[in-house]
């Protein structure tokens, strides 16, 4: 009995530590996979070197909150956050249900790309449909807010930047018309 106790004891906090370190390995997937997207996470994970991909047919949106800068200026700080995160996830919804990856908001505004890390030929159709369904979204908010959008399709260049912090992100021509289209087009 003496000679089982601690052997039992030693089990016992064995297995208890194996479960830790399982749920804390459990817990940075699943916020690597909420920083990056799937497949380059999982690539991340296998090889920790630089991810730079290239892909030929993408389409790229900007969605940008008319007059919200000037709104926040006169909200409290709680508000101004409640109301963005209110708004980003409805959009982070839609960007799940069109299949899509959402790159990054920038202020007030909200990039999402169809057609990576996964190719998918209909990518322009389920953006223009998200950009539909954002707009359908933000009819009925009180205080009423307007989007400016711009879609651009063509080719780009995608990766993982920075050591710490680091992004997914996405660059070329296709991303700074659709950029362009967003900052000169009509609410």
């Amino acid at each position: 009995l003496s000679a089982v106790t601690p052997g039992m004891m030693v089990v016992f906090v064995s297995l208890f530590l194996f479960r830790q370190a399982e749920r804390a390995r459990m817990q940075a997937d699943a916020l690597l996979r909420n920083i990056l997207p799937s497949p380059v996470a999982d690539r991340l994970k296998i090889d920790p070197t630089t991810i730079a991909d290239s892909f030929s047919a993408v389409t790229v949106l900007f969605a940008d909150l008319v007059g919200f800068t000037q709104m926040s200026a006169a909200a409290n700080p709680q508000e101004v956050v409640g109301l963005l995160n209110a708004v980003f996830s409805e959009f982070d919804a839609l960007t799940e249900k069109h299949g899509l990856e959402k790159i990054k908001t920038i202020g007030d505004a909200y990039m999402v790309v169809g057609g990576l890390p996964t190719p998918r030929p209909d990518h322009a159709e389920a953006v223009a449909a998200m950009a539909l369904a954002m707009q359908a979204e933000l009819q009925d908010r009180v205080p009423p807010l307007l989007l400016r959008i711009g879609i651009h399709s063509g080719p780009v260049v995608a990766g993982v930047i920075g050591t710490t912090k680091f992004s997914y992100d996405v660059w070329g021509d296709t991303v700074n018309t659709a950029s362009r289209m967003e900052s000169h087009g009509l609410a």
